[in-house]
């Protein structure tokens, strides 16, 4: 081994090592103090990977569900094509407006039963109210199935609240959801056994960052490679630190006492969901920027039930719309951030729900906002909102852009009309 290696033989162990100057192994670690932590893609990485295997050009596909659906008024643009008009939900994303497509008039075919119809978000699984019929694989899953051997994990599945999830195998049981974020961010980027990890966690529950931990050995390494990734290094401990302080800060306010007052109380907030799912989307980010998994579902089953029973009266809509808006705007701020990760046009990013009116329990006219994966956006598909489009169409457009030789999935028709690769 060359001399001027010898630095790279005391940080990292043997086979985490590539033996060539300048090349850093996938699976090159930070240790310190009985904790390891993994790293993202750098450009120093490049070369260990294995031809057709880069991370950097593998597909994606994150797919968001929401138990209580978005209220259309909102969220529908009045016209349709590319020069329609920003919904209200919609109008501070017009910095992504070439990045996303607006999706009305759409459904799963033969998929009713209201809030029963959660687990046929993804699988579109025809299922109506009291059917015992047994469930078909996820989309997220039959990705995983052909292409999730290249990752550590091959899927996440994840919940913002409890282990329900969209997410199915191909006998059509469900796959538990990890719901809490401490452990999943421990899981990914903490390599130890299950106590030591949750060791790791006692200590960012204490505000001790992994960075703490890892401090010299992430001094070492950003010496030895190029000033490109010395930027991704800094910009990826800057996440490890702020996502640390978030968890904490979040997990703290579910433990402090609320301010007593001498008044009736309003229509009740939800707790904060939004902030929960932020966090969460922090977690996928940083997981598919290490390539730990390419394909990822998250479940938000929101604590605002209440408010999506709204009966059209505008002061329950109006706290509605706070709470939706805030998903909206968490979704695409996790699309700015693939964005300048430079992953957008490499990874899928849907929103949807079972519901088209949660008011109602209606399945029709589902949400429907579809990012990224290199798709010609920049429109709103209006879809027959009395006669909906098959929502599974898009399905099959998703699998085929991950190269995958699939005609049809569920009670899909063809490709998605009017979406096409740019």
């Amino acid at each position: 081994m060359p001399k001027d290696s010898s630095n790279f033989k005391n940080m990292f162990s043997r086979r985490h090592f590539m033996p060539r100057p300048g090349v850093l192994s996938r699976r090159t670690v930070l240790r310190g103090a009985g904790v390891s932590m993994c790293l993202p893609l750098l450009d120093a990485m490049k070369p260990a990977f294995a031809s057709g295997s880069n991370g950097k050009d593998a597909k994606r596909f994150v797919g968001v569900s929401l138990t209580l659906g978005m209220h259309n008024p909102n969220l529908v643009p009045e016209t349709a094509g590319r020069n329609y008009k920003p919904s209200r939900y919609l109008a501070g994303l017009d910095d992504l407006r070439n990045d996303m497509t607006v999706v009305s008039g759409t459904s799963h075919p033969g998929v009713s039963g209201g809030h029963s119809a959660e687990g046929s978000i993804f699988s579109a699984c025809p299922n109506a109210r009291g059917s015992a019929s047994r469930n078909t694989v996820s989309l997220d899953q039959l990705m995983a199935k052909h292409l999730g051997h290249e990752t550590r994990y091959p899927s996440l599945v994840l919940n913002t609240k409890s282990q329900t999830s969209a997410s199915y195998t191909q006998n059509g049981s469900m796959i538990p959801a990890e719901n809490d974020a401490m452990r999943l961010f421990t899981t990914l980027f903490v390599n130890n056994t299950p106590a030591e990890r949750e060791r790791q966690a006692e200590l960012i529950r204490r505000g001790r960052s992994i960075m703490d931990v890892v401090g010299e050995e992430a001094k070492r390494l950003q010496r030895q490679v190029g000033a490109g990734d010395r930027n991704k290094l800094d910009d990826w401990f800057t996440s490890v630190r702020e996502l640390e302080q978030r968890m904490v800060a979040n997990e703290a306010w579910a433990h402090r006492p609320k301010p007593q007052v001498d008044t009736q109380p309003p229509q009740p907030l939800p707790r904060d969901t939004v902030g929960v799912a932020g966090v969460f989307f922090d977690i996928i980010r940083m997981a598919l920027l290490t390539d730990s998994t390419r394909f990822v579902t998250l479940h938000v089953p929101g604590d605002y039930h209440g408010l999506s029973h709204h009966g059209m009266d505008d002061g329950t809509i109006q706290r509605l719309t706070q709470v939706e808006q805030g998903m909206i705007d968490q979704w695409a701020r996790f699309l700015r951030t693939l964005k300048s990760d430079g992953m957008l046009d490499e990874t899928m990013v849907l929103m949807t729900s079972n519901l088209g009116n949660a008011s109602s329990h209606n399945t029709q006219n589902m949400p429907v906002l579809f990012g990224g994966g290199g798709f010609r956006h920049g429109q709103h598909l209006a879809f027959d909102q009395q006669n909906n489009y098959p929502l599974p169409n898009l399905f099959v457009s998703a699998l085929q852009r991950l190269g995958l030789e699939q005609d049809s999935f569920a009670t899909s028709t063809s490709t998605m009309t009017g979406l096409e690769a740019s």
